[in-house]
């Protein structure tokens, strides 16, 4: 199946770094003028990590974008994930590669840059790198409100309560199992992903292992595959998308719980999907700016991913897809900012931050 050029204008802006940006979300922007990020960042030559965020000015038509670094943060290791809510105090959580985890909270200063613009800041609110909790690294974290949920390789699924000491551990695969994503669906319930395409929802409500599973024999055998990434649509929280190994982009409806719709990659007899990359999804997200074709309850409703070949693209079920950006190397991540979701930032391999205005 080929992939379509984007039909409506679309500016992007390619930022160059000095630095290797691992991940970047979007925060909630300062002022009406300006936009406002956390990039993990990495200096492979000092060997140091970092947590940074950086403002971007909203350029003019003799302008050019900018980053504006605003406050900086240093973790003990690399961040292996990073996540944020998206609310007026937002909170940055990051996990790293030693198994650590960190949550921060993100503010406004009383000082003002150079351009007259207000400043972040970042305030840690916990760390939690005590033994037992994870061994090696954490591979997906994310954050809500009151509560913090990681996972690793190692088939942990832990639980961090703000205000309280220490952990909750939710589940132990005592190394059988191992989950690279995960994403909160409500303040009591996420969906975790890992080796095999498969999937997993959780319950806090009813303790001891998930309460309903997508299994990974449904991927005519190719059960070698990873889940890299995991998105619940706002809406439709009976919905998940993930995106893993070989182009794979599937949807699970909990309504039907036996198989997965299947946008791209390996599928399933006679429904086998072409795929739009054949190289590793890093990161998927359903697309809230493009109006779907069909809104039945039972279609899956438009998504972007990125991949390791660098395309940025929609993908709509049973539609051609929508390229917004082509790469020589990898997209690491992106996120499509959810006040203004005409904007996507991208973190790319080659050092650089690519901004996608779509008009």
């Amino acid at each position: 199946m080929a992939i379509t050029a984007v039909q409506n204008p679309t500016q992007i802006h390619r930022i160059p770094q000095s630095k290797y940006i691992d991940a970047v979300r979007w925060l909630p922007p300062l002022s009406p003028l300006s936009k406002l990020a956390v990039l993990a960042v990495f200096d492979s030559d000092a060997y140091t990590p970092s947590l940074e965020t950086h403002s971007l000015s909203i350029p003019s038509s003799s302008q050019t974008l900018t980053l504006t670094p605003n406050s900086r943060w240093t973790p003990p290791s690399r961040i292996s994930s990073l996540a944020a809510t998206a609310s007026s105090h937002p909170l940055v959580a990051a996990s790293t590669l030693s198994g650590s985890l960190h949550v921060l909270s993100s503010g406004q200063d009383s000082m003002v840059d150079d351009n007259g613009g207000s400043v972040s800041t970042m305030e840690p609110v916990l760390s939690v790198d005590e033994v037992g909790f994870h061994v090696g690294p954490i591979c997906g974290v994310d954050v809500i409100e009151s509560e913090c949920v990681s996972v690793g390789e190692d088939g942990r699924v832990n639980l961090v309560s703000f205000g309280d000491e220490g952990f909750r551990r939710v589940f132990d695969g005592n190394g059988l199992v191992g989950f690279n994503a995960v994403k909160w669906a409500s303040p009591s319930e996420f969906v975790t992903g890992g080796y095999g395409f498969g999937l997993q929802w959780w319950d806090l409500r009813r303790p001891g292992g998930p309460v309903s599973l997508l299994k990974g024999n449904w991927s005519q055998g190719k059960t070698g595959g990873m889940v890299h990434s995991i998105d619940i649509h706002p809406s439709r929280k009976h919905t998940c998308l993930a995106g893993g190994s070989s182009g794979t982009i599937f949807a699970w409806d909990l309504r039907w719980q036996q198989q997965p719709i299947v946008l791209s990659g390996v599928g399933i007899g006679d429904a086998a999907t072409p795929s739009f990359s054949e190289s590793e999804v890093w990161e998927v997200q359903f697309d809230c700016y493009v109006k779907p074709s069909n809104i039945s309850s039972s279609r899956v409703l438009p998504a972007m991913f990125g991949s390791e070949d660098g395309i940025l693209a929609v993908v709509e079920q049973g539609e051609e897809p929508t390229e917004l950006l082509a790469e020589p190397c990898a997209i690491n991540s992106f996120d499509i900012d959810p006040q203004n979701p005409s904007d996507v930032i991208c973190s790319l391999e080659w050092e650089s931050i690519a901004i996608v205005a779509r008009l």
